[in-house]
């Protein structure tokens, strides 16, 4: 990679923010400016016109910050080029070439692949000769296999008598210290046993609890992923994921235990146990919460329909009811994939707008978080739409 690549890159995001304009109108012009329903309408444009996306996190990392000090991968210049109208990254550059600028062929060596050959072919060339290693093992395979057999026909001789020896020296042993060394290890293996319990005493005693979630009103598994707090004495509460049909497998050795269980489809419920007595399997049911549910389904709900009256009509619809689920003051988070842009905050109209728009990544729509008050208005609501670059 060079600076004039850097500079090339620049070159083509202005080329690719040129394009989007010629048809949309997003909320600023620059596009290092744009957010939330600004690129999701830019990834369906992308997706139309050169059959490929590129995810949140890619958008901010290489848009927001300007100019840029690392260059995407090849397949994302190659797909910005050909939304910008090129053949290819290649074409693009050739065709913005800088004063004395000299471009290579793509099927050129880069310089760390260069310079990895050279040492290749060097080491090559630095390799000893065989012809000159034949005779000198040889010689050696010669004198170890005398030194060997001369070794050998000593060693017969000498065995003998050092056998005799042994025999004659050999004392016997004796009852007393056969008695003694029977005792030693008994002892011995006794300290490892009792070592060995002190040491995994709280996997011995311990037990797991297996807890599995139901919907009270449809006598099924639970479909939505959960969120169990553990609350302990005198410790900092515990945090699970649970995903969609799946049970929680909690092991303790704790006489108790105190559950705070929360979804975005289901009523919050806190459940206390009493370890002691209780069975080591349980079905805990959910009460759905018709409100939470009522406003993720049509988040979600697809207003694509047979033709342009119909869709319209869909859409006014989705709109209505939303309006009617939501306060005016609701506090709506959409969570990104990014390091850079983590958190961006959107007001009841730009949600509604956003949720009532068909796209393709609507749905990838992920409700996180959802909060009512007692009249049973939606107050809060967090969401993240899951993009990357393989999806279409």
């Amino acid at each position: 990679m060079t600076d004039l690549d850097l500079l090339h890159f620049e070159q083509l995001k202005k080329d690719v923010q040129a394009q989007y304009l010629k048809e949309y109108t997003p909320s600023y012009d620059d596009i290092s400016k744009w957010k939330g329903i600004d690129i999701i309408y830019f990834q369906e444009d992308l997706r139309k016109k050169a059959k490929g996306n590129i995810s949140e996190k890619s958008f901010y990392t290489y848009f927001k910050n300007s100019p840029v000090t690392k260059l995407p991968r090849i397949d994302m210049l190659t797909l910005l080029s050909v939304y910008a109208g090129y053949n290819s990254w290649y074409e693009f550059k050739k065709q913005h070439l800088f004063a004395g600028e000299m471009l290579q062929e793509e099927q050129d060596l880069d310089e760390e692949n260069r310079k990895e050959l050279e040492k290749t072919v060097s080491s090559a060339l630095n390799l000893p000769n065989e012809e000159n290693l034949l005779p000198k093992k040889d010689l050696d395979t010669a004198k170890t296999t005398d030194l060997q057999k001369t070794i050998t026909e000593n060693q017969i001789v000498e065995s003998k008598t050092f056998n005799e020896n042994i025999r004659e020296n050999n004392p016997v042993i004796q009852p007393k210290k056969s008695y003694q060394r029977t005792i030693w290890i008994a002892a011995t293996s006794v300290f490892v046993v009792l070592l060995g319990l002190l040491g995994f005493k709280d996997e011995i005693f311990e037990k797991t609890y297996t807890y599995c979630f139901t919907d009270a009103d449809r006598n099924q598994k639970v479909q939505s992923t959960i969120e169990i707090k553990v609350i302990k004495e005198n410790e900092s509460p515990l945090f699970f994921r649970i995903k969609p049909g799946e049970c929680f497998h909690y092991p303790s050795k704790d006489k108790s235990i105190k559950m705070q269980i929360s979804s975005t489809m289901y009523e919050n419920l806190e459940i206390n146990r009493n370890l002691e007595n209780a069975p080591e399997e349980e079905t805990i049911e959910l009460k759905p919460d018709d409100y939470k549910m009522a406003v993720y389904y049509f988040s979600t709900k697809d207003v694509k329909g047979g033709n342009a009256v119909e869709q319209f009509n869909l859409i006014r619809q989705k709109r209505k009811q939303l309006e009617n689920l939501i306060s005016n003051d609701a506090v709506i988070t959409q969570v990104y994939d990014s390091d850079i842009y983590g958190l961006e905050s959107l007001d009841k109209q730009d949600y509604i707008t956003l949720v009532t728009t068909p796209t393709t990544s609507l749905k990838n729509l992920n409700v996180i978080e959802m909060k009512r008050d007692k009249k049973g208005k939606i107050i809060s609501i967090k969401f993240k739409i899951s993009t990357n670059e393989n999806n279409q």
